[in-house]
């Protein structure tokens, strides 16, 4: 029996591990209880935008709307100009700042630094308070929860594999395997469940965030067709393909440059 504490370690891990992801998906799906006029409300652009695809969304619908009003130039080799510096809001006033006193600079760069500015800091806050945002921490403890998880997986199989070098030829390896194939089946349902359900661990939108998303219906092909080309369209189709950007992300332009301008370092 010099396998059993290998059991125990492997049941240890797999318990311990599962249960602190169910609290962090928990904790994350109920973030807060917002009110019925919060429940109601119509979401912002920018909004939309954030709860959809977080902060890099964000400043990808910052840098497409300023484009669309030609208040900047995007090129597809990857560089963005400054034509009218005057910003109209906190936002488009960052995305001049990210860029930079000489007026030009690689969307990459740009993009990074919106992330982390004072609008959009600002923008998570209030959906958070408001009970339509996961907070920060709530996400960072549901990707420390899955990496935990994925590594009792791991030493749930080591301790298999040294349980079974244990046990002697007479009575077969299949019994002992068996009770590890418990813990190992918790493990790896755990992750799978949190591949579906949380992904990317997890949502940007709480649950009633969600609710107010799934109001928006804004086909990607559609918008993309009524979309046109670079410059700003009708005032209708344009903030239809605005919309849609805010949503789906990026992929919906028609533009195939601007989809390479905006396409560096991060998924759309």
């Amino acid at each position: 029996m010099l396998w059993v504490p290998f059991l125990l370690v492997a049941w240890g891990v797999a318990v311990v591990s599962c249960a602190r992801l169910c609290r962090a998906a928990v904790a994350a799906a109920h973030p807060l209880d917002p009110d019925p006029a919060v429940r109601s409300a119509a979401l912002g652009l920018y909004e939309t935008a954030f709860l959809a695809g977080g902060p890099h969304r964000v400043g990808d619908l910052a840098l497409v709307t300023m484009y669309r009003e030609r208040r900047l130039l995007l090129a597809h080799t990857g560089w963005v100009t400054v034509v009218d510096p005057e910003g109209r809001n906190d936002l488009e006033r960052s995305v001049i700042s990210a860029i930079g006193p000489e007026g030009q600079s690689p969307v990459p760069a740009v993009r990074t630094a919106l992330t982390a500015a004072e609008p959009v800091r600002a923008l998570a806050d209030r959906l958070v308070g408001a009970g339509l945002a996961v907070s920060a921490a709530e996400r960072s403890n549901v990707a420390s929860a899955v990496r935990q998880v994925g590594a009792a997986c791991v030493l749930v199989l080591l301790s298999a594999a040294g349980a079974l070098l244990l046990v002697p030829p007479a009575p077969g390896h299949g019994p002992v395997a068996a009770w590890f194939a418990l813990p190992l089946v918790l493990t790896a349902s755990c992750l799978v469940i949190a591949r579906v359900e949380a992904h990317p661990y997890s949502r940007w939108a709480s649950p009633a965030g969600q609710q107010l998303l799934g109001r928006i219906d804004i086909p990607p092909r559609r918008a993309a067709a009524r979309g046109g080309g670079g410059a700003a369209d009708a005032g209708g189709d344009d903030g239809e393909l605005l919309t849609a950007v805010a949503v789906h992300g990026t992929a919906v332009l028609p533009d195939p440059a601007l989809r390479a301008a905006l396409k560096a370092h991060w998924g759309q």
